[in-house]
């Protein structure tokens, strides 16, 4: 049970990493990319706090 919820929260913690270079790396202006980013961590936050029971 408990390598399981690792591999999730190890899992999830690089597919948000990578999204977040991926956004950086995109050819729009700063102010989009910086909204884009704040969504892709809130999202990632929902998903970790989903990992450690919270939800």
């Amino acid at each position: 049970m408990a390598a399981s919820v690792l591999i999730g929260i190890l899992i999830t913690f690089l597919v948000i990493v990578l999204v977040l270079y991926l956004v950086a790396r995109l050819p729009i202006d700063a102010r989009a990319k910086q909204i884009v980013q704040i969504i892709v961590i809130i999202i990632g936050i929902i998903s970790l706090l989903k990992y450690l029971a919270v939800f």
